[in-house]
């Protein structure tokens, strides 16, 4: 490992915590970020660590191994910069779904039981315990259901903190630096042509985000990832209001839909400045960055019925962003097949926060040959829903 050059391309919360992983085992890694770190996908995110939202499954797994080890990254990188730790903001102050229908109710029981099964703690909360732990939520309600392993972060805090340790360790970090091609040689991918120059390495890691399919492209070896655009309300701060993350039992379908119509849901929870956060939506409509007002509305107008106490309450921004939305639903993790040389981590969609330091772990064991201690296959590259129609044969070009 040692000596063994590692360009990771992507500057986000994905391409912190495999730079991190990388650098801190002796890797040496350079992090190419088009832009500046953290300030695309990551700094439009929410921050969750999430269990509650997975069905059992590959997904799932990557999710509870994350959240184990969530907390042990950041004990680590307290070790370096109790600062940079506390900056990360880490609550694992849990979730709440809420049901306020007869057949979302059945669903949502459902579905927690399938979760139970796979080890994620659910329990039911009754009126009194839901009242006790959201007062401020809908009494119109026909089940709930609070997970205690659910958590939240500060996004762009947690991928400084993961990119500082990666530095820490002897990364380097070029921003404003865009991959325009690759360079091959005898079907590797030996270098990257940059707006920059060339860049060399052993290894590469497409870690962009929602601009895995156009960069993966550019280097002869596309995968299917689209992005996938989402809006947030930021309220004034205010009193206590919310508790936990709440979200309506809509938000599961809401996530594992494949229509490219607006998807909406209810998602409430607060930030320790004290504004709540409102979502949240789902659409695709390629790169378009333009604010919705009815989608917005749309997102307000569920969030009411969830927490009718909000209403009134001045918002005082909204901001919106794009998820990498594979058409499967599962992350892409792990070695191209096409083109050696050439890694994946990305396509989490919204779960990228919450999955970074999974994704990192397990991209460095199979980087290292080494026992994942959970089956990878269903996150390969050359399954069908990430290759499908945009695979072709990878170009080669000498130097």
């Amino acid at each position: 490992m040692y000596g063994t050059r590692v360009a990771v391309l992507g500057a986000g919360i994905v391409g912190a915590a495999c730079a991190r992983a990388l650098a801190r085992t002796g890797f040496e890694v350079v992090v190419v970020e088009r832009g500046t770190a953290a300030s695309a996908t990551t700094a439009h995110g929410e921050g969750n660590v999430l269990v509650s939202d997975k069905g059992p499954g590959p997904e799932l797994e990557l999710a509870q191994l994350s959240r184990r080890l969530w907390p042990q990254v950041l004990d680590q990188i307290a070790e370096r910069s109790t600062r940079a730790a506390q900056a990360v903001e880490w609550e694992p102050k849990g979730g709440i779904v809420v049901a306020t229908t007869e057949a979302g109710a059945r669903g949502l029981t459902g579905f927690a039981a399938e979760q139970r099964a796979a080890g994620v703690r659910a329990e039911a909360l009754d009126a009194d315990a839901l009242a006790a732990a959201e007062p401020y939520v809908t009494r119109a309600h026909t089940a709930a259901l609070h997970y205690p392993q659910d958590a939240q972060v500060q996004p762009a805090a947690a991928a400084a903190a993961l990119l500082g340790d990666a530095l820490a360790a002897g990364a380097i970090l070029r921003t404003g630096c865009e991959v325009l091609g690759a360079v091959t040689r005898a079907g590797r991918l030996t270098g990257v042509r940059t707006s920059a120059g060339l860049l060399e390495a052993d290894l590469f890691v497409n870690a962009a985000g929602p601009w895995s399919g156009e960069l993966s492209a550019r280097l002869g070896a596309p995968v299917d990832v689209r992005p996938r655009r989402g809006e947030v309300l930021v309220t004034t701060p205010l009193p206590p209001t919310v508790f936990h993350k709440v979200y309506d039992a809509d938000y599961v379908g809401a996530v594992g839909s494949s229509a490219e119509d607006v998807q909406t849901s209810a998602v409430v929870e607060s930030t320790r400045g004290g504004s709540v956060l409102i979502g949240s939506s789902r659409r695709r409509v390629g790169f378009d960055d333009r604010l919705r007002p009815e989608v917005l509305s749309a997102v307000a107008a569920k969030a009411l019925r969830l927490f009718p106490a909000l209403a009134g309450v001045p918002v005082m921004r909204a901001y919106g962003g794009f998820r990498p939305y594979v058409p499967d639903h599962l992350p892409v993790i792990g070695a191209d097949p096409r083109l050696e040389g050439l890694w994946h981590a990305g396509g989490h969609e919204g779960a990228g926060i919450g999955l970074s330091v999974g994704t990192a772990w397990l991209l460095r064991a199979l980087v290292l040959g080494r026992p994942t201690g959970m089956d990878a296959t269903p996150f390969r590259v050359d399954r069908p829903a990430v290759l499908g129609e945009r695979a072709h044969p990878v170009s080669e070009e000498t130097i």
